[in-house]
Protein backbone atom coordinates (compact mmCIF):
# COMPACT_ATOMS: atom_id res chain seq x y z
CA UNK A 1 0.00 0.00 0.00
CA UNK A 2 1.19 3.26 -0.87
CA UNK A 3 1.52 6.01 1.92
CA UNK A 4 -0.24 9.15 2.25
CA UNK A 5 3.43 10.86 2.12
CA UNK A 6 4.70 9.33 -0.86
CA UNK A 7 1.29 9.85 -2.61
CA UNK A 8 1.93 13.82 -1.51
CA UNK A 9 5.15 13.93 -3.15
CA UNK A 10 3.81 12.46 -6.25
CA UNK A 11 1.84 15.07 -6.22
CA UNK A 12 3.62 17.62 -5.69
CA UNK A 13 5.98 16.07 -8.44
CA UNK A 14 3.75 16.41 -10.97
CA UNK A 15 2.60 20.00 -10.37
CA UNK A 16 6.08 20.99 -10.50
CA UNK A 17 6.62 19.61 -13.44
CA UNK A 18 4.01 21.68 -15.47
CA UNK A 19 6.65 24.55 -15.12
CA UNK A 20 9.91 22.91 -16.00
CA UNK A 21 7.53 21.34 -18.97
CA UNK A 22 7.43 24.86 -20.50
CA UNK A 23 10.46 24.49 -22.45
CA UNK A 24 8.36 22.48 -24.83
CA UNK A 25 7.27 25.71 -26.32
CA UNK A 26 10.47 26.94 -27.64
CA UNK A 27 10.33 23.59 -29.92
CA UNK A 28 6.70 25.35 -31.40
CA UNK A 29 8.09 28.76 -32.26
CA UNK A 30 8.39 28.17 -36.04
CA UNK A 31 5.42 27.02 -35.89
CA UNK A 32 3.67 29.71 -33.53
CA UNK A 33 5.61 32.48 -35.78
CA UNK A 34 4.21 30.94 -38.82
CA UNK A 35 0.50 30.68 -37.43
CA UNK A 36 0.21 34.26 -36.26
CA UNK A 37 2.87 36.00 -38.67
CA UNK A 38 5.81 37.12 -36.30
CA UNK A 39 9.20 38.33 -36.70
CA UNK A 40 12.19 36.81 -34.64
CA UNK A 41 12.35 39.86 -32.57
CA UNK A 42 8.40 39.05 -31.94
CA UNK A 43 8.56 35.40 -30.72
CA UNK A 44 11.30 36.20 -28.26
CA UNK A 45 8.30 38.04 -25.88
CA UNK A 46 6.43 34.83 -25.71
CA UNK A 47 9.30 33.50 -23.17
CA UNK A 48 10.40 37.29 -21.85
CA UNK A 49 6.40 37.27 -20.52
CA UNK A 50 6.49 34.45 -19.20
CA UNK A 51 9.59 34.84 -17.44
CA UNK A 52 9.78 38.21 -15.92
CA UNK A 53 6.20 37.11 -14.63
CA UNK A 54 6.96 34.04 -12.58
CA UNK A 55 10.57 35.38 -11.45
CA UNK A 56 8.78 38.65 -10.21
CA UNK A 57 5.85 36.89 -8.01
CA UNK A 58 7.78 33.96 -6.30
CA UNK A 59 9.25 35.75 -3.01
CA UNK A 60 6.14 37.63 -2.54
CA UNK A 61 3.75 34.24 -3.57
CA UNK A 62 6.68 32.61 -0.91
CA UNK A 63 5.75 34.29 1.55
CA UNK A 64 1.80 33.67 1.02
CA UNK A 65 2.71 30.33 1.42
CA UNK A 66 4.44 30.61 4.67
CA UNK A 67 1.49 32.65 6.03
CA UNK A 68 -1.44 31.05 4.81
CA UNK A 69 0.06 27.36 3.73
CA UNK A 70 2.31 26.10 1.23
CA UNK A 71 -0.12 23.28 -0.17
CA UNK A 72 -3.29 26.04 -0.15
CA UNK A 73 -0.84 28.45 -2.55
CA UNK A 74 0.35 25.49 -4.83
CA UNK A 75 -3.54 23.76 -5.20
CA UNK A 76 -4.42 27.45 -6.37
CA UNK A 77 -1.22 27.68 -8.79
CA UNK A 78 -2.16 24.13 -10.30
CA UNK A 79 -5.91 25.37 -10.47
CA UNK A 80 -4.89 28.85 -12.31
CA UNK A 81 -2.39 27.15 -14.81
CA UNK A 82 -5.01 24.64 -15.98
CA UNK A 83 -7.39 27.46 -16.79
CA UNK A 84 -3.85 29.91 -18.47
CA UNK A 85 -2.58 27.17 -20.48
CA UNK A 86 -5.84 26.21 -22.00
CA UNK A 87 -6.38 30.04 -22.92
CA UNK A 88 -2.81 29.96 -24.06
CA UNK A 89 -3.84 26.68 -26.79
CA UNK A 90 -6.41 29.17 -27.48
CA UNK A 91 -5.36 32.43 -28.14
CA UNK A 92 -5.30 33.37 -31.92
CA UNK A 93 -3.52 36.60 -31.76
CA UNK A 94 -0.26 37.66 -30.38
CA UNK A 95 -1.42 40.24 -28.53
CA UNK A 96 -3.73 37.36 -26.55
CA UNK A 97 -1.07 35.24 -26.44
CA UNK A 98 1.23 37.58 -24.42
CA UNK A 99 -1.31 38.13 -22.21
CA UNK A 100 -2.61 34.60 -21.49
CA UNK A 101 1.52 33.67 -21.07
CA UNK A 102 1.56 36.48 -18.48
CA UNK A 103 -1.33 34.31 -16.48
CA UNK A 104 0.37 31.53 -17.17
CA UNK A 105 3.75 32.74 -14.88
CA UNK A 106 1.29 34.17 -12.08
CA UNK A 107 0.53 29.89 -12.35
CA UNK A 108 4.02 28.51 -12.14
CA UNK A 109 4.76 31.33 -9.84
CA UNK A 110 2.17 29.97 -7.50
CA UNK A 111 3.43 26.12 -7.65
CA UNK A 112 7.17 27.15 -8.06
CA UNK A 113 6.96 29.34 -4.72
CA UNK A 114 5.72 26.46 -2.25
CA UNK A 115 7.14 23.07 -4.01
CA UNK A 116 10.25 23.17 -2.24
CA UNK A 117 8.46 23.96 0.89
CA UNK A 118 5.89 21.40 0.36
CA UNK A 119 8.78 18.63 -0.27
CA UNK A 120 11.18 19.36 2.58
CA UNK A 121 7.79 19.79 4.56
CA UNK A 122 7.33 16.15 3.97
CA UNK A 123 10.22 14.88 5.44
CA UNK A 124 12.21 15.18 8.28
CA UNK A 125 15.06 17.13 8.76
CA UNK A 126 17.87 14.91 8.53
CA UNK A 127 15.88 13.90 5.28
CA UNK A 128 16.23 17.67 3.61
CA UNK A 129 18.65 16.69 1.20
CA UNK A 130 17.24 13.74 0.00
CA UNK A 131 13.61 15.48 -0.76
CA UNK A 132 15.66 18.29 -2.27
CA UNK A 133 17.03 15.65 -4.52
CA UNK A 134 13.61 14.49 -5.41
CA UNK A 135 12.54 17.78 -6.37
CA UNK A 136 15.53 19.48 -8.13
CA UNK A 137 15.42 16.53 -10.39
CA UNK A 138 12.38 16.49 -11.46
CA UNK A 139 12.35 20.28 -12.32
CA UNK A 140 15.86 18.33 -14.48
CA UNK A 141 13.86 15.86 -16.13
CA UNK A 142 10.81 18.49 -16.87
CA UNK A 143 12.99 20.43 -18.85
CA UNK A 144 14.75 17.90 -20.10
CA UNK A 145 11.20 16.25 -21.83
CA UNK A 146 9.93 19.70 -22.73
CA UNK A 147 11.53 19.75 -26.23
CA UNK A 148 11.16 16.24 -26.78
CA UNK A 149 7.57 16.05 -26.18
CA UNK A 150 6.47 19.57 -27.95
CA UNK A 151 8.48 18.36 -30.92
CA UNK A 152 6.63 15.12 -31.15
CA UNK A 153 3.21 17.23 -30.26
CA UNK A 154 3.39 19.92 -33.00
CA UNK A 155 4.53 17.10 -35.14
CA UNK A 156 1.37 15.38 -35.03
CA UNK A 157 -1.08 18.32 -34.25
CA UNK A 158 0.25 21.61 -33.99
CA UNK A 159 1.53 24.16 -31.71
CA UNK A 160 -1.43 24.59 -29.13
CA UNK A 161 -0.52 21.08 -28.50
CA UNK A 162 2.85 22.13 -26.50
CA UNK A 163 -0.18 24.11 -23.54
CA UNK A 164 -2.98 21.43 -23.91
CA UNK A 165 -0.62 18.43 -22.97
CA UNK A 166 -0.10 19.96 -19.21
CA UNK A 167 -3.80 20.80 -18.68
CA UNK A 168 -4.11 16.92 -17.81
CA UNK A 169 -0.48 16.81 -15.86
CA UNK A 170 -1.85 20.14 -13.72
CA UNK A 171 -5.26 18.48 -13.17
CA UNK A 172 -4.01 14.83 -11.92
CA UNK A 173 -1.81 16.69 -9.12
CA UNK A 174 -4.53 18.97 -8.16
CA UNK A 175 -6.78 15.77 -7.47
CA UNK A 176 -4.26 14.04 -5.65
CA UNK A 177 -4.12 13.85 -2.16
CA UNK A 178 -2.25 17.23 -0.37
CA UNK A 179 -2.00 18.52 3.07
CA UNK A 180 -5.10 20.01 4.67
CA UNK A 181 -5.28 23.30 3.51
CA UNK A 182 -3.84 25.58 6.19
CA UNK A 183 -1.72 23.49 7.48
CA UNK A 184 1.53 22.43 7.13
CA UNK A 185 3.61 19.47 8.78
CA UNK A 186 5.82 19.95 11.72
CA UNK A 187 7.65 17.00 11.49
CA UNK A 188 9.66 18.41 14.67
CA UNK A 189 6.63 18.33 16.86
CA UNK A 190 5.31 14.99 15.31
CA UNK A 191 2.17 16.76 14.45
CA UNK A 192 0.12 19.38 12.48
CA UNK A 193 0.44 22.90 13.69
CA UNK A 194 -1.66 25.87 12.59
CA UNK A 195 0.20 28.07 10.20
CA UNK A 196 1.37 31.07 11.31
CA UNK A 197 -0.81 34.14 10.99
CA UNK A 198 1.24 37.79 10.27
CA UNK A 199 0.26 40.41 8.52
CA UNK A 200 1.19 40.19 4.91
CA UNK A 201 3.68 43.22 3.79
CA UNK A 202 1.76 44.25 0.70
CA UNK A 203 4.09 47.05 -0.45
CA UNK A 204 7.00 45.11 0.36
CA UNK A 205 5.52 42.74 -1.99
CA UNK A 206 4.87 44.84 -4.66
CA UNK A 207 8.10 46.65 -4.39
CA UNK A 208 9.79 42.63 -4.52
CA UNK A 209 8.07 42.01 -7.66
CA UNK A 210 8.99 45.73 -9.09
CA UNK A 211 12.61 45.53 -8.63
CA UNK A 212 12.84 41.85 -9.91
CA UNK A 213 10.86 43.08 -13.15
CA UNK A 214 13.01 45.79 -13.22
CA UNK A 215 16.48 44.06 -12.70
CA UNK A 216 15.70 41.08 -15.55
CA UNK A 217 14.25 44.12 -18.04
CA UNK A 218 17.78 45.44 -17.55
CA UNK A 219 19.86 42.55 -18.47
CA UNK A 220 17.46 41.82 -21.35
CA UNK A 221 17.97 45.07 -22.81
CA UNK A 222 21.64 45.24 -21.68
CA UNK A 223 22.55 45.84 -25.08
CA UNK A 224 20.50 48.45 -26.11
CA UNK A 225 20.29 51.78 -24.42
CA UNK A 226 17.19 51.36 -22.25
CA UNK A 227 19.12 49.00 -20.88
CA UNK A 228 20.79 52.00 -18.78
CA UNK A 229 17.74 53.74 -17.58
CA UNK A 230 15.64 49.98 -16.49
CA UNK A 231 19.06 49.67 -14.50
CA UNK A 232 18.89 52.58 -12.31
CA UNK A 233 15.10 52.31 -11.72
CA UNK A 234 16.34 48.49 -10.34
CA UNK A 235 18.24 50.21 -8.12
CA UNK A 236 16.04 52.50 -6.67
CA UNK A 237 13.63 49.90 -6.17
CA UNK A 238 15.80 47.72 -4.11
CA UNK A 239 16.89 50.84 -2.23
CA UNK A 240 13.00 51.08 -1.45
CA UNK A 241 12.87 48.10 -0.58
CA UNK A 242 15.54 47.43 1.62
CA UNK A 243 13.95 51.12 3.74
CA UNK A 244 10.55 49.60 3.71
CA UNK A 245 11.65 45.88 4.80
CA UNK A 246 13.93 47.05 7.71
CA UNK A 247 11.15 49.28 9.40
CA UNK A 248 8.53 46.19 8.42
CA UNK A 249 7.61 43.62 11.43
CA UNK A 250 6.59 40.98 9.09
CA UNK A 251 8.93 41.88 5.97
CA UNK A 252 8.89 39.30 2.98
CA UNK A 253 12.31 38.75 2.83
CA UNK A 254 14.33 39.79 6.45
CA UNK A 255 17.28 42.10 5.23
CA UNK A 256 18.94 40.58 8.71
CA UNK A 257 19.06 37.22 6.42
CA UNK A 258 21.92 39.35 4.31
CA UNK A 259 23.94 39.80 7.34
CA UNK A 260 24.69 36.06 8.10
CA UNK A 261 28.17 34.71 7.15
CA UNK A 262 27.88 33.76 3.13
CA UNK A 263 24.42 34.69 2.55
CA UNK A 264 25.41 37.08 0.33
CA UNK A 265 28.34 35.81 -1.22
CA UNK A 266 26.20 31.95 -2.14
CA UNK A 267 23.42 33.99 -3.83
CA UNK A 268 25.58 36.12 -5.28
CA UNK A 269 27.71 32.84 -6.16
CA UNK A 270 24.32 30.86 -7.86
CA UNK A 271 23.66 33.74 -10.13
CA UNK A 272 26.86 34.08 -11.78
CA UNK A 273 27.65 30.63 -12.02
CA UNK A 274 24.30 29.86 -13.70
CA UNK A 275 25.26 33.11 -16.26
CA UNK A 276 28.30 30.86 -17.01
CA UNK A 277 26.26 27.30 -17.06
CA UNK A 278 23.92 29.02 -19.46
CA UNK A 279 26.61 29.62 -22.04
CA UNK A 280 26.00 25.98 -23.38
CA UNK A 281 22.22 26.26 -24.10
CA UNK A 282 23.13 29.76 -26.04
CA UNK A 283 25.52 28.64 -27.82
CA UNK A 284 26.09 24.76 -27.89
CA UNK A 285 23.21 24.37 -30.81
CA UNK A 286 25.30 26.95 -33.16
CA UNK A 287 28.26 24.97 -33.23
CA UNK A 288 26.38 21.50 -33.38
CA UNK A 289 24.86 22.51 -36.82
CA UNK A 290 27.36 24.55 -37.39
CA UNK A 291 30.71 22.38 -37.27
CA UNK A 292 29.27 19.03 -37.15
CA UNK A 293 27.51 16.95 -39.85
CA UNK A 294 25.27 15.79 -37.01
CA UNK A 295 21.54 15.50 -37.77
CA UNK A 296 18.44 17.98 -35.94
CA UNK A 297 17.48 14.45 -34.23
CA UNK A 298 21.10 13.62 -32.93
CA UNK A 299 22.26 17.36 -32.36
CA UNK A 300 19.36 17.53 -29.65
CA UNK A 301 20.35 14.04 -28.20
CA UNK A 302 24.03 15.77 -27.58
CA UNK A 303 22.80 18.62 -26.41
CA UNK A 304 20.78 16.84 -24.45
CA UNK A 305 23.26 14.96 -22.20
CA UNK A 306 24.10 18.24 -20.13
CA UNK A 307 20.44 17.40 -18.87
CA UNK A 308 21.00 14.18 -18.54
CA UNK A 309 24.14 14.65 -16.41
CA UNK A 310 22.04 16.61 -13.90
CA UNK A 311 19.23 14.37 -13.68
CA UNK A 312 21.53 11.73 -12.57
CA UNK A 313 23.99 14.45 -10.02
CA UNK A 314 20.56 15.32 -8.04
CA UNK A 315 20.17 11.99 -6.01
CA UNK A 316 23.42 11.76 -5.85
CA UNK A 317 23.73 15.37 -4.25
CA UNK A 318 21.09 14.90 -1.98
CA UNK A 319 22.62 11.08 -0.60
CA UNK A 320 25.68 13.05 0.06
CA UNK A 321 23.90 15.91 2.00
CA UNK A 322 24.05 15.23 5.47
CA UNK A 323 27.21 12.92 5.43
CA UNK A 324 29.41 15.46 4.51
CA UNK A 325 28.80 19.26 4.10
CA UNK A 326 26.85 21.19 1.46
CA UNK A 327 29.57 23.69 0.73
CA UNK A 328 31.39 20.45 -0.46
CA UNK A 329 29.18 18.93 -2.27
CA UNK A 330 28.88 23.12 -3.78
CA UNK A 331 32.47 23.28 -4.49
CA UNK A 332 32.74 19.84 -6.33
CA UNK A 333 29.93 20.94 -8.40
CA UNK A 334 31.22 24.75 -9.30
CA UNK A 335 34.47 22.62 -10.20
CA UNK A 336 32.98 20.39 -12.58
CA UNK A 337 30.93 23.25 -14.08
CA UNK A 338 34.21 25.07 -14.58
CA UNK A 339 35.94 21.78 -16.13
CA UNK A 340 33.16 21.13 -18.32
CA UNK A 341 33.00 24.65 -19.60
CA UNK A 342 36.64 24.50 -20.67
CA UNK A 343 36.36 20.84 -22.25
CA UNK A 344 33.54 21.99 -24.09
CA UNK A 345 35.87 25.38 -25.38
CA UNK A 346 38.49 22.94 -26.99
CA UNK A 347 35.70 21.37 -29.41
CA UNK A 348 36.85 22.33 -32.85
CA UNK A 349 35.22 20.91 -36.19
CA UNK A 350 35.54 17.35 -36.48
CA UNK A 351 35.64 17.07 -32.30
CA UNK A 352 34.43 13.25 -31.72
CA UNK A 353 30.47 12.77 -30.67
CA UNK A 354 31.33 10.82 -27.66
CA UNK A 355 33.64 13.89 -26.74
CA UNK A 356 30.94 16.59 -27.02
CA UNK A 357 28.63 14.09 -24.50
CA UNK A 358 31.30 13.58 -22.48
CA UNK A 359 32.10 17.67 -21.83
CA UNK A 360 28.55 18.28 -21.60
CA UNK A 361 27.59 15.48 -19.54
CA UNK A 362 30.28 16.78 -16.73
CA UNK A 363 29.16 20.27 -16.86
CA UNK A 364 25.50 19.03 -16.74
CA UNK A 365 26.73 16.61 -13.60
CA UNK A 366 28.17 19.66 -12.04
CA UNK A 367 25.47 21.76 -12.17
CA UNK A 368 23.04 19.42 -10.82
CA UNK A 369 25.20 18.93 -7.66
CA UNK A 370 25.84 22.71 -7.28
CA UNK A 371 22.34 23.73 -7.72
CA UNK A 372 20.94 21.48 -4.89
CA UNK A 373 23.49 21.96 -2.68
CA UNK A 374 23.35 25.66 -2.59
CA UNK A 375 19.12 25.11 -2.36
CA UNK A 376 20.08 23.38 0.78
CA UNK A 377 22.21 25.73 1.77
CA UNK A 378 19.63 28.96 1.19
CA UNK A 379 17.00 26.84 2.91
CA UNK A 380 18.93 25.88 5.85
CA UNK A 381 20.19 29.59 6.76
CA UNK A 382 16.35 30.68 6.62
CA UNK A 383 14.12 30.21 9.55
CA UNK A 384 11.69 26.75 9.13
CA UNK A 385 8.24 29.43 9.27
CA UNK A 386 10.20 31.02 5.99
CA UNK A 387 10.57 27.52 3.95
CA UNK A 388 8.23 29.32 1.07
CA UNK A 389 10.73 32.35 0.71
CA UNK A 390 13.79 30.28 0.83
CA UNK A 391 12.98 28.09 -2.13
CA UNK A 392 11.85 30.91 -4.02
CA UNK A 393 14.62 32.89 -3.42
CA UNK A 394 16.72 30.01 -4.94
CA UNK A 395 14.98 29.54 -8.08
CA UNK A 396 14.64 33.59 -8.60
CA UNK A 397 18.47 33.61 -8.32
CA UNK A 398 19.13 31.17 -10.69
CA UNK A 399 16.91 32.96 -13.06
CA UNK A 400 18.78 36.19 -12.85
CA UNK A 401 21.73 34.42 -13.90
CA UNK A 402 19.61 32.56 -16.57
CA UNK A 403 18.35 35.97 -17.84
CA UNK A 404 21.93 37.59 -17.64
CA UNK A 405 23.24 35.12 -19.75
CA UNK A 406 20.98 35.49 -22.69
CA UNK A 407 22.11 38.90 -23.24
CA UNK A 408 25.87 39.18 -21.83
CA UNK A 409 27.01 35.85 -23.06
CA UNK A 410 25.56 36.62 -26.60
CA UNK A 411 27.38 40.08 -26.20
CA UNK A 412 30.37 39.01 -25.34
CA UNK A 413 30.31 36.06 -28.21
CA UNK A 414 28.90 38.45 -30.78
CA UNK A 415 31.75 41.15 -29.98
CA UNK A 416 34.58 38.10 -30.11
CA UNK A 417 33.23 36.70 -33.40
CA UNK A 418 33.43 39.96 -34.76
CA UNK A 419 37.18 39.96 -34.57
CA UNK A 420 38.08 36.74 -34.70
CA UNK A 421 35.23 34.15 -36.23
CA UNK A 422 33.05 31.66 -34.99
CA UNK A 423 35.40 29.24 -33.62
CA UNK A 424 37.75 31.44 -31.71
CA UNK A 425 35.09 33.44 -30.48
CA UNK A 426 33.41 29.96 -29.87
CA UNK A 427 36.25 29.11 -27.26
CA UNK A 428 37.32 31.92 -25.82
CA UNK A 429 33.32 32.70 -24.55
CA UNK A 430 33.57 29.46 -22.98
CA UNK A 431 36.82 29.75 -21.29
CA UNK A 432 35.65 32.99 -20.22
CA UNK A 433 32.23 31.34 -18.71
CA UNK A 434 35.09 28.78 -17.08
CA UNK A 435 36.68 31.22 -15.38
CA UNK A 436 33.66 33.30 -14.21
CA UNK A 437 32.91 29.75 -12.24
CA UNK A 438 36.39 29.04 -11.17
CA UNK A 439 36.44 32.43 -9.45
CA UNK A 440 32.89 32.29 -7.45
CA UNK A 441 34.38 28.29 -6.48
CA UNK A 442 37.61 29.63 -5.18
CA UNK A 443 35.73 32.80 -3.13
CA UNK A 444 33.29 30.38 -1.91
CA UNK A 445 36.61 28.11 -0.97
CA UNK A 446 38.31 30.60 1.07
CA UNK A 447 35.74 33.22 1.75
CA UNK A 448 32.13 31.16 2.70
CA UNK A 449 31.61 29.76 6.21
CA UNK A 450 28.47 28.63 6.87
CA UNK A 451 26.91 29.66 10.64
CA UNK A 452 25.67 26.93 12.93
CA UNK A 453 22.04 26.64 11.27
CA UNK A 454 23.75 25.67 8.51
CA UNK A 455 24.92 22.47 7.25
Amino acid sequence: MVRPAAMRVWAIGLGTAVAPLDTAVNIAFPAISRSLDLTIGDIQWVVISYVLTYAALMLALGRTGDLIGHAAVFRAGLAWSIVALALCASARSFAVLLLCRVLQGVGAALVLSCGAALITGLHAEEQRGRALGLYVMIMAIGTALGPLLGGVLVGLSDWPAVFWFRVPIAAAALLWPHEKPGCEPDREGGAERSVLREPFDLVGAGLVALALLLTLLALNRAREIAGAPLGLMAIAAFAALVRHEARHKAPILDPRLFRLPGFVLINGANVLINLAAFAVWLLVPFYLSRATDLTQAASGAVLGAASAGAIVATPVAGRLIGRIPAKTVALAGGSMIATGLVLIGTWGVGTPTAWLVGALTVQGFGLGLFQLAYTDIVIAAIPREHRGVAGSLALVTRTVGTVAAAALVMLLFHSLEGRAGFVVAYRDTFLIAAAVALAMVVLLAGRYHPGAGEP
